[in-house]
């Protein structure tokens, strides 16, 4: 592979320190040819245990697809990762490109009968092989993966399918593009006193340092990152300014134009719903939810219904407080979108006596940092060491060691936390590499994890901290809940490391870590104030604590209506109109005129671009259940970090993947399933 003239080797030859990537050796035209030269050679060794002459087993046909395409998985890791975290039109062009392309790649792989034929084999004779559970799961993944795939279909309905899939994939790769185009290429400017009343000092200098990354032709910018956008809606006194605004946030993907997605959502519903018909499933929900938790889209809408019941009267509520205040102001609007945040935050700060502007300057993004790693300590027995001179794949990403208690290297971690123009929103985990116990054909023996998380917090000027809201930090430490998933897998096979689980089991170890950012302890370790050093004081703290559940019917229900949605359009034969399908939906279920769905249809990344939580976004709540209830195992010893209950968690849940059914890991962590009670109470919805 190295002779070739066309390849850089360090797209594939990972020779940093302990297996990491040499970034700075590699430029984006590497991608192309090592895309092409490993593709070749993935399909050579797809055709090598397709056509071994010897009779199937687990070794020569399971372990051999398991350790296959490792030059196209780093490719794909270091390329996919450039996408998401740091594109540009180049990145861009190939990214509509390559989505396809490795799409027909695996379609190929799907459809190969001679492959299929000997999985097929090892299926029907699994109960005698005398395979593990976790090579029982494995097997059984491969098998339903190949079924999936359209393995026993006719071979026009193989054609019909892969074509479906490649489509869908070029699809989701514009629609993402889509809403980073109209994320990145709108500011709104503002000038002078006027236009910043009532904007902190912390957010003044987010928008400067955002003015800055735009051009510096103006002193402060509004920007849609959510960093920005969602404090200068809690904080601007001209409610014309948060309107538009607002208006320009609720409005990525569908201002007409090259950038509209309606067309794509439109389309991209049609082909899910014909490949669900041809692969035999009812609508696009009962195949994304085989082999989930929830199993049917009627347990999945019973729960959603069941905490929307419960949410919308208490938003209703909530709104009738709000307008008291605004009517208190002498101003005579209703509550619109725009107004929520704002008035909520009036409420918040005379309910609880404090506000998100004097909670800020305790939350360094320094400091929660090290509160999420001392939490890991805690728990987990690892820690982290900075690599202070290793090149990350963009300036402000750090790189770690995780070590382990007898400092035994166990993975690899880097951060990537501030919002820029060439970062898609959100914040996610991804794995550069995941952790296995395989020999390799290199002569390694396994590999560790090299895993990394990605946020869009507000980059602050030079020489000044970054303070984080308290979402900002729920979310940092919900995506080091992920990584530690990925970090603490100990398992022998690729395709159940990590997150390698059901797609609503995956947000429990994400969601359960959250829980440890609030704990007494922690924030009186970690909640300190920037310039002095002072710890927040008690008073405030105890004001934190006691407005955890302020403003849950918003919340739940900006979530709720967006989970409904999702599954309304994943259960229905034709959409073709979905806006008037999601205005259906939120009319069907009383939604409040002022609030609007977390992620309206045109702009819904989890559901549009790509497949990863199409008919799938409930999974944060199912995951929620879960996780209510795990923490509370936690609190019924009295003690946030008891060390038996820690081992517990780390043996059956972070650390076996999907090698175990999420319900036997479950019930071996807890003793029992969880009812949504737990979930209702944490979020203020039950008593």
């Amino acid at each position: 592979m190295t002779g070739s003239p066309a390849l850089n080797p360090a797209v594939v030859e990972w020779d940093g320190p302990h297996g990491l990537p040499q970034f700075e050796q590699i430029i984006d035209s590497d991608y192309a040819p090592a895309f092409e030269v490993a593709l070749k050679q993935h399909e050579a060794e797809i055709e090598t245990i397709a056509g071994n002459s010897e009779a199937p087993t687990f070794a020569n046909t399971i372990v051999a697809l398991e350790v296959a395409g490792d030059a196209l998985s780093r490719v794909s890791a270091l390329f996919w990762n450039r996408a998401g975290a740091h594109t540009n039109p180049e990145i861009q062009a190939l990214e509509r490109e390559i989505a396809p392309k490795m799409s027909r790649h695996y379609s190929k792989i799907g459809t190969n009968m001679p492959l299929f034929r000997r999985i097929d084999a090892l299926w029907e004779q699994r109960d005698t092989l005398g395979l593990t559970l976790e090579e029982t799961r494995v097997l059984e993944r491969h098998w339903k993966g190949f079924v999936k795939s359209g393995a026993k279909l006719e071979k026009v309905e193989q054609d019909r399918l892969a074509a479906i899939n490649e489509r869908l994939a070029s699809l989701g790769a514009s629609f993402g593009q889509n809403v980073l185009a109209d994320e990145s290429s709108w500011v709104l400017p503002l000038a002078g006193e006027e236009d910043l009343a009532g904007i902190p000092a912390f957010l003044r200098d987010a928008m400067a340092s955002a003015a800055q990354a735009h051009g510096g032709g103006h002193s402060h910018v509004v920007t849609l990152s959510r960093s920005i956008i969602e404090p200068f809606l809690t904080f601007s006194e001209r409610r014309d300014l948060r309107e538009i605004a607002f208006k320009a946030w609720t409005s990525r993907g569908i201002n007409g134009g090259e950038t509209d997605n309606r067309a794509i959502v439109t389309e991209t519903l049609a082909l899910r719903a014909e490949k669900a018909k041809l692969l035999g499933y009812a609508d696009y929900a009962a195949l994304k939810l085989d082999n989930t938790m929830a199993e049917t889209a009627e347990a999945v809408n019973g729960l959603l219904m069941q905490v929307w019941e419960k949410a919308v009267v208490q938003a209703r509520d909530e709104e009738q407080a709000l307008a008291e205040i605004i009517a208190e102001e002498g101003r005579n609007h209703v509550v619109a979108p725009w107004d929520w945040r704002h008035y909520a935050e009036k409420l918040r700060t005379r309910k609880f006596d404090f506000s998100e502007a004097e909670l800020k300057p305790y939350l360094q993004l320094e400091k929660i940092i090290e509160a999420c790693f001392d939490v890991a300590g805690r728990i987990f027995g690892i820690h982290a060491v900075p690599l202070k001179n290793v090149v990350g794949y963009h300036p402000d990403v750090r790189v770690f060691e995780i070590r382990d208690r007898e400092d035994k290297l166990v993975a690899l971690f880097l951060g990537d936390y501030f919002a820029r123009p060439s970062k898609r929103s959100g914040a996610w985990m991804s794995s550069f590499q995941s952790q296995h116990r395989l020999p390799l054909a290199n002569g390694r023996l396994g590999e560790i994890p090299i895993i990394y998380n990605v946020c869009n917090f507000a980059k602050p000027e030079p020489g000044r901290p970054a303070l984080l809201s308290l979402d900002d930090a729920r979310t940092l430490f919900h995506e080091f809940g992920h990584a530690a998933h990925g970090m603490l897998s100990n398992v022998a096979y690729p395709t159940v490391s990590g997150t390698g689980v059901s797609r609503d089991f995956v947000e429990l170890p994400s969601q359960l870590y959250e829980h440890w950012l609030t704990v007494p302890e922690i924030l009186k370790t970690y909640a300190v104030h920037y310039e002095t050093g002072a710890p927040m004081p008690q008073a405030l703290l105890d004001k934190v604590l006691a407005a955890r559940n302020f403003n849950a019917g918003f919340n739940t229900v900006e979530f709720t209506s967006s989970a409904l949605v999702d599954m309304a359009f994943h259960t229905r034969d034709a959409v073709e109109d979905p806006m008037a399908v999601q205005d259906e939906v939120l009319k069907e279920i009383g939604m409040p005129s002022s609030i609007v769905m977390r992620h309206a249809t045109p702009h819904f990344q989890h559901v549009f671009a790509g497949d990863g939580y199409s008919a799938g976004y409930y999974s944060y709540m199912w995951s929620e259940v879960l996780d209510a209830d795990a923490f509370s195992a936690f609190e019924e010893t009295g003690n946030a970090f008891d060390p038996e209950t820690a081992r517990k968690l780390k043996d059956h849940i972070y650390s076996v993947g999907g090698s175990v059914d999420p319900k036997d890991a479950y019930r071996a962590f807890r003793g029992k399933m969880p009812s949504p009670e737990a979930m209702l109470r944490k979020r203020g919805l039950a008593a």
